[in-house]
């Protein structure tokens, strides 16, 4: 099994919420909404879609229910301290809960992290050090 992963699809208990959240919040545009599920347009990158969170536990043979830190974060890399700053904000307007807001990393990058609606972390980074990375834009 290589590295990669074919796309990103989030249990959601809401799917309307879900939808604003990330489309009217954050700008997401969508590419293909099935109704028990929707996938945004991707840029090139793994798609990202909602399912909802009870139908996708059944789908995969686990219980929907949970509690507490999953041990899966989102990570968004960005070219800049200053864009690291105006997505936090864009997330915290649309309702996000700040996790942790953007300050200096323990490993010399800057970043913060928030979750959506349903819980799910996203960690913003910036980092001067790597040349080679993964940006998301």
């Amino acid at each position: 099994m290589k590295a990669h992963v074919s796309s990103i699809l989030l249990g959601v208990r809401d799917m309307e919420e879900s939808k604003r959240f990330y489309t009217e919040g954050l700008g997401w545009k969508v590419a293909n909404d099935y109704g028990i599920s929707v996938f945004f347009e991707s840029d090139g990158a793994s798609p990202v879609g909602f399912y909802g969170r009870q139908g996708l536990a059944d789908q995969v043979g686990t219980s929907s229910e949970g509690s507490g830190f999953s041990g899966l974060v989102l990570t968004y890399v960005v070219r800049s301290e200053a864009r690291v700053d105006a997505v936090i904000a864009e997330a915290e307007k649309a309702g996000a809960t700040i996790l942790k807001p953007a300050g200096a990393l323990p490993w010399g990058g800057y970043g913060g992290t928030f979750a959506d609606p349903d819980g799910y972390i996203w960690s913003l980074a910036y980092s001067a050090q790597g040349e080679d990375q993964l940006y998301a834009e």
